[in-house]
């Protein structure tokens, strides 16, 4: 498994931290996948803006579709997160 350094969520500042911020207030917690960028707080801005778009935008596909295609995408590439 691969190691990536990160920001640790009480370590935060600055815009990491609106970042992380914004994370628990949509999810609960800072997630693996959001802390991966956290070095890097511009990259991490513009991916989140890229996801919150990819599975809350307008879509023919429902939120629960998208969620099943990232689940099984995870499954296949023997990723958790």
């Amino acid at each position: 498994m691969a190691w990536i350094r990160t920001v640790a969520e009480n370590e935060a500042t600055g815009s990491t931290k609106q970042q992380y911020d914004a994370a628990v207030k949509r999810a609960g917690r800072v997630y693996n996948i959001v802390k991966i960028s956290s070095l890097k707080p511009e990259i991490m801005r513009t991916f989140m803006q890229f996801y919150i778009q990819l599975m809350h935008g307008p879509s023919g596909l429902s939120r629960a579709q998208r969620e099943m295609i990232a689940v099984t995408v995870s499954v296949l590439n023997q990723c958790r997160y």
